[in-house]
């Protein structure tokens, strides 16, 4: 009996942590705890004016369609100089301090949208918050990858999972605000948006600057000689990102590789509408779908994905679950409303399923397939893949794919799996030129 006793504690013991667990000691200690903290405020208030901010340019500032659409589009573009900016600034300047201010910056921007009103005067004012917004996101993995090092799959999982809370209950917050629809109730929806982003920045300050400079990696026994080389040169001297033509190849082959968000966020929910019988009150439920799912199995996905090998595997299986999804979009046209409902519902699945595989492979490639004393700047460049694809992404959807109808999914689909492909395959060839050469040839990133 007390064999099967310790035999039992032994397998329960084998087990890795659940998600409250890991959260509660998450790879990096302490500082990682706060900064999981800070993320799931901000991400809070960046649910809530996601939620609000089309209405209240609409129906507050008086704004057409067009002037919407011209205001988030030149965000959107804003946005795309965010990561690199940071990557470049994050060899040269400590990434706590980096942080902190890219917060107050997005706190100044959002609080003027109180008191801007002109047209003009709202293109510069809701471009830099998205600037700073990229920026802060790419500055948080910064930080994550340094304290929490090899384990930063880890870490990327708990990321995940609490911003994916935080943004629910951002739009929980808003639907509150939306239902009064006063011009106080989006003032006050505004405010909760900068206060999040004002206690995000206390946060900050309550951490340490990780060691490691321009590394992102934290320094261990081993890598202690190269952790301080970088402290004592920053960076100035290392190789650019932007004249490696293998790493510049993933980061442009990677664009596609987050279409998922742009499936799920409108391609689903218009094709829905404009091409289904299936009732319009299922499109909250695609958001429901990919909250719940992404909280509950990402950190699970992440613990079965371990090292870049592993993850320019994932990148195959984005590609060929991304490819079913499409042809489920395609067949949800063919019958009636409860069939059209159900090919939505698993689209949407799959389409988080891409997803959880997408956010396991893309940013551990991209700090695997850098340099390691450039990579800070590496991965600023890396992050612009994202934003390129929130930008291109809908356009796409709504311009191209959607008006060639069920066809224009399923060549979405084979592209994107073709494309993954060449992902893995131009991945691993750069991970063995890392691995057989020697520290000096590494440093040249060959492609």
């Amino acid at each position: 009996m007390r064999r099967g006793g310790e035999i039992r504690k032994a397998r329960r013991g084998d087990r890795d942590p659940g998600l409250v667990a890991q959260l509660r000691r998450p790879p990096g200690g302490r500082d990682a705890r706060i900064m999981l903290l800070a993320q799931l405020l901000d991400r809070a208030g960046t649910g809530v004016w996601a939620a609000a901010c089309v209405l209240y340019f609409t129906f507050v500032i008086g704004l057409d369609a067009g002037q919407v659409g011209i205001l988030l589009g030149a965000s959107g573009v804003a946005g795309i100089a965010g990561s690199p900016l940071a990557g470049h600034l994050a060899d040269r300047f400590p990434v706590r301090s980096l942080l902190i201010g890219a917060h107050l910056l997005r706190l100044v921007a959002l609080c003027l949208l109180l008191v801007v009103t002109d047209f003009a005067l709202l293109l510069p004012v809701v471009a830099v918050t998205h600037l700073g917004d990229r920026a802060a996101k790419t500055l948080e993995m910064l930080f994550a990858t340094r304290v929490a090092g090899d384990r930063r799959a880890t870490y990327q999982a708990l990321s995940r999972s609490s911003a994916n809370a935080g943004y629910a209950l951002g739009a929980g917050l808003a639907a509150i605000g939306l239902a009064v629809g006063t011009r106080g109730a989006y003032h006050v929806l505004i405010l909760a948006d900068a206060l999040s982003f004002l206690v995000a920045a206390a946060l900050v300050w309550r951490t340490r600057e990780p060691r490691g400079r321009g590394l992102v990696t934290a320094p261990t026994a081993d890598a202690d000689a190269d952790a301080a080389a970088p402290q004592a040169a920053p960076a100035a001297g290392g190789p650019s990102p932007w004249r490696d033509r293998g790493y510049l190849r993933f980061v442009l082959l990677d664009i596609p590789m987050h279409l998922d968000d742009s499936i799920l966020a409108i391609g689903i929910p218009l094709w829905l509408v404009s091409r289904t019988t299936a009732p319009h009150e299922l499109v909250p439920a695609f958001l429901v779908v990919n909250t719940v799912l992404v909280v509950v199995l990402q950190l699970r996905v992440s613990a079965k994905v371990r090292g870049p090998r592993q993850a320019a595997g994932a990148v195959a299986l984005y590609g060929l679950t991304t490819l079913l999804c499409c042809a489920l979009l395609a067949a949800a046209t063919g019958g009636g409303a409860w069939a059209a409902s159900a090919a939505l519902l698993a689209a949407a699945v799959l389409a988080t399923a891409a997803e959880l595989m997408r956010s396991v492979s893309s940013w551990e490639l991209a700090v695997t397939l850098a340099p390691r004393q450039a990579r800070a700047s590496y991965l600023g460049v890396a992050g612009m893949a994202q934003s390129v694809q929130k930008s291109a992404g809908p356009l796409l959807l709504t311009g191209a794919v959607m008006a060639a109808g069920p066809a224009g999914w399923i060549a979405l689909g084979a592209a994107v799996a073709g494309l993954s492909l060449v992902q893995r395959r131009a991945s691993l060839r750069r991970l063995d030129a890392l691995a057989g050469a020697p520290a000096p040839a590494a440093a040249a990133a060959p492609a």
